[in-house]
């Protein structure tokens, strides 16, 4: 890629092909500057079949009539092709980043909203959690028109089930907490896949992989907290598909003892987030664990009537651990963090309830409460 270049692209969101413009590189950041054009059509030859080429202009929902220009990773996905080279159609460079090039995603959302159509999203694009796909599976449910399919929630999921019902999906995310993925090697039947995204689900072998002729256009492939054994493998037969135009990221690598010394840990995810460190990690969910320790034996010798002030105190040292932990130099806990410690806390008291079997009225609030008149963060 250079400045200037035009770049073509079949847009699934459209229904054919756009085009964009290359407006500049940033080797410190590895990123490039890409404009939206404000064309679509059959698939060009040359910059001459875009008539005069011009910048797409956005104004649907929050946009105020700004160029359709943003960083993307500067490795140009395999399937995009330099038609040709122009001068720049914009002369300021982009202050926005994001992830997955996508071109012609914002050129149908403005043509939407042109019609009168309030929408944020694409026609072929949905969301299901696992229980629903799975409930889709059993009814014999075949969506042949979506091609971009997020599924949350997943606890357990046949992939072979969602390839039947979903079986011309290009852009795929699957997530969980722990959840699982069976017959992962399923998902090969999806030929025409661009992008695979995978967090937080386990089960997967090596020879589950996706294989890169059985999705020979593959532009993104981005796994995170998987199986150790998954990992390498995909990692193996991908990365030399980089310098074709595929972006691999995979990161969070696990072997089974993790999975199950921290299928009870709140706090997770943690481990291996940029800037949280191996140390800090095991002490803070030491920390937890004694705190949970500590609330539990609370709760327990409640005996009907729970002793709020002692809740109160636990909080406030929950609270005074992670202020020493955060520290002043180098703090780490955001915003994020700071929700994730807050969930920890009060799970507790979930679990608290659900081994008494009965509400415990206070506890929940009594904790928060010294959590909060303490915390730094």
């Amino acid at each position: 890629m250079a400045p200037g270049d035009v770049v073509t692209a079949f847009s699934d969101a459209l229904g054919e092909w756009t085009a964009a413009q290359v407006t500049d590189l940033d080797p410190s950041w590895g990123t490039a500057g890409v404009l939206d054009l404000a064309w679509s059509g059959p698939e060009p030859s040359s910059v001459g079949d875009l008539g005069d080429p011009a910048p797409l202009v956005l104004t649907h929902h929050a946009w105020t009539g700004r160029p359709s220009h943003r960083n993307y990773d500067w490795l140009l996905p395999r399937g995009c092709t330099v038609i040709g080279n122009v001068p720049a159609l914009v002369e300021r460079k982009s202050d926005t980043y994001a992830a997955g090039w996508h071109l012609g995603d914002q050129l149908a959302l403005q043509r939407s909203w042109d019609r009168g159509e309030r929408t944020s999203t694409h026609r072929g694009e949905r969301s299901f959690t696992g229980a629903e796909v799975a409930s889709l599976v059993a009814t014999g449910a075949v969506f042949p028109d979506v091609w971009k399919v997020s599924i949350t929630e997943i606890d357990s999921l046949d992939c072979g089930g969602l390839v039947t019902v979903l079986p011309n999906v290009t852009r795929l995310s699957l997530s969980g907490d722990l959840g699982t993925l069976v017959n992962a090697s399923s998902l090969n039947g999806l030929t025409g896949l661009r992008s695979l995204l995978v967090s937080k689900l386990f089960g997967m072998v090596a020879s589950d992989l996706l294989v890169p002729e059985s999705a020979p256009g593959l532009e993104m492939l981005a796994l995170h907290s998987i199986p150790a054994e998954y990992a390498a493998a995909m990692r193996k037969v991908w990365t030399p598909e980089i310098p074709h135009g595929t972006r691999v990221d995979v990161t969070g690598a696990r072997k089974p003892e993790w999975v199950a010394e921290n299928r009870d840990n709140p706090l997770r995810d943690w481990d291996g987030r940029g800037h949280i460190s191996a140390v800090r990690f095991r002490k803070a969910v030491a920390q937890y664990k004694a705190t949970r320790r500590a609330v539990l034996d609370a709760l327990d010798d409640a005996e009907g009537a729970v002793d709020t002030a002692r809740l109160t105190a636990l909080g406030r040292e929950y609270g005074e651990a992670f202020n020493r932990l955060d520290g002043s130099r180098s703090p780490f806990i955001e915003t994020e963090e700071r929700e994730d410690l807050f969930r920890a806390l009060e799970a507790i008291v979930d679990q608290a309830e659900a081994i008494s079997g009965t509400p415990l009225p206070g506890a929940r609030e009594h904790l928060l409460a010294g959590l909060d008149s303490i915390r730094e963060w």
